[in-house]
């Protein structure tokens, strides 16, 4: 790497160019360039030398001599090289003194110094610092070959992410699904060098079985991954299947199985009914029951299946309970599972209310059309009667001249005499207790059926009171006869 090519002027016209900056990997090789740039007239140059300039002191590298020749120095001696052939000749050429350094150490970083002498020009010299970096050594190792899960659910480091060696450090980051935590630990090394490791950390369980760890390194601008898949063994889990809440009397062909997860896989299946011993018509098969001939009450009970592994043992259980008639089977035979039978009985449920909240609804209605029809309250405060009587709470109705005298039927002596008048109150009135104002009271009140009124009205009355149209708009007939001021009404 080289940042910028930089001469060292003087002030006669002589240079010396070089590199600012240089820099390779460890094992690697560089190229480090020293250029002289002659004035004119040239000078003559008597040597250049190459030098290691680390903490104030210098440390010479090469030597080129146009009468002694080349000389390179240990520890270089195996590794340095001039690159023009020309400098090498028995009459050399040092204008261009480029070494190259080969299989590059970290102790070789450092500042360089190329010094050329001319005479009678004196020393010119320029400088380069060569950085060395070294590429870490990364690697992703489980902690164990076998991982075990145990029922204590304990932490445990499962899975190491290392950088070993790296100049500059990497930085170290995982990528999984896995829930867990990450420890850090950073190492410098003698030689400049820094190890990074980390530890990722969970706890084993069935969930972790087959995840994948992937451990990222960056190191500068590389990014380099490695990934591993646990294998974590642990006990099985297990669930019996087979009862599905419809084994009744006369069944055929039921049976149940012991479904386990487990790793490594179950070697031994145990089956036991709790509190008694096996029914004489089962038959063990590997992990299933099969019970012969037709279901009976003795299949009634508590079935365990004990599932064993390496790791250890587990248990599970299912209650088996016998009806005697199947649970509402359908057309065909085929068994309805009691799932659906508890749904069917909900929406059953439902509709029914459904019908029932309609029903009285509709009674509801029925009652307050009646009750609007047909009023049942008390006539003397709410009754308007045309001829004598009251037309509000008591009240004394104003009613236009009567005539003189009152035509009763031919057909009735009785009722050709004037009537005393029932007033409401329980007083009697006749026409001496009255004054003029009063003479209303002596007229006769008849109350007629709605169903007769056709029959008596000319009979019964010579004068009948005609109330304008208002009025009779205003007027309902009840059944007993009477009317009622529709504004009384719904008040």
């Amino acid at each position: 790497l080289s940042t910028c090519f930089l001469p060292a002027w003087s002030g006669d016209g002589q240079s010396v160019q070089m590199d600012s900056i240089k820099s390779g990997f460890v094992g690697s090789q560089v190229e480090l360039r020293c250029i002289f740039v002659n004035s004119n007239p040239p000078v003559k140059i008597s040597q250049v030398t190459w030098q290691k300039f680390l903490n104030g002191t210098k440390q010479n590298v090469a030597i080129a001599n146009p009468s002694l020749g080349v000389s390179v120095l240990p520890p270089f001696k195996e590794r340095v090289t001039f690159k023009q052939a020309a400098v090498r000749h028995r009459t050399p050429s040092l204008e261009d003194t480029t070494i190259m350094f080969s299989n590059l150490r970290l102790s070789d970083e450092a500042a360089y110094i190329c010094e050329y002498t001319t005479f009678p020009a004196g020393n010119r010299e320029n400088m380069v610092n060569l950085t060395v970096f070294a590429r870490p050594l990364t690697r992703m190792t489980l902690t164990t070959p076998t991982i075990v899960a145990r029922p204590q659910k304990r932490k445990m480091t499962v899975a190491t992410c290392l950088s070993a060696n790296g100049k500059p450090q990497s930085v170290i980051k995982w990528d999984t699904r896995l829930k867990g935590e990450a420890t850090f630990q950073e190492t410098q090394n003698a030689n400049g060098t820094v190890t990074v490791r980390s530890n990722y950390v969970v706890v084993p369980s069935r969930e972790t079985h087959k995840q994948k760890l992937t451990c990222i390194v960056t190191y500068r601008n590389e990014r380099i991954t490695d990934s591993v898949v646990l294998n974590v063994q642990y006990e099985p889990e297990v669930k019996i299947e087979g009862f599905d809440g419809n084994w009744y009397l006369n069944r055929q062909d039921v049976s149940l199985t012991c479904n386990t997860d487990a790793n490594p896989p179950v070697t031994v299946y145990q089956w036991k009914l709790l509190n008694g011993s096996l029914p004489s018509t089962v038959e063990i098969r590997n992990n299933s029951l099969i019970f012969k001939g037709a279901v009976t009450y003795e299949l009634a009970g508590t079935y365990v299946c004990d599932a064993t592994n390496g790791i250890g043992t587990r248990t599970g259980l299912v209650e088996v309970n016998i009806t005697e008639f199947p649970n509402n089977p359908p057309p065909g035979g085929r068994e309805i599972p009691q799932e659906q039978h508890n749904a069917g009985a909900v929406i059953g449920g439902a509709v029914g209310g459904v019908v029932l909240l309609a029903a009285a609804a509709t009674l509801l209605f029925v009652f307050l059309r009646r009750r609007q029809r047909t009023f049942k309250g008390d006539y003397s405060t709410k009754k308007q009667v045309f001829g004598n009587g009251y037309s509000k709470a008591g009240g004394l109705p104003a009613h236009p001249p009567i005539p003189n005298n009152l035509q009763y039927p031919d057909d009735s002596d009785d009722e050709k005499k004037p009537a005393q008048i029932a007033v409401t109150g329980g007083f009697e009135a006749s026409e001496r207790d009255f004054d003029r104002d009063a003479e209303d009271l002596k007229r006769p009140y008849f109350t007629v059926d709605e169903g007769e009124s056709q029959d008596y009205d000319e009979r019964t009355l010579a004068f009948q009171y005609n109330p304008g149209p208002d009025v009779a708009d205003d007027m309902v007939s009840q059944t007993d006869g009477s009317v009622i001021s529709k504004k009384e009404w719904y008040v």
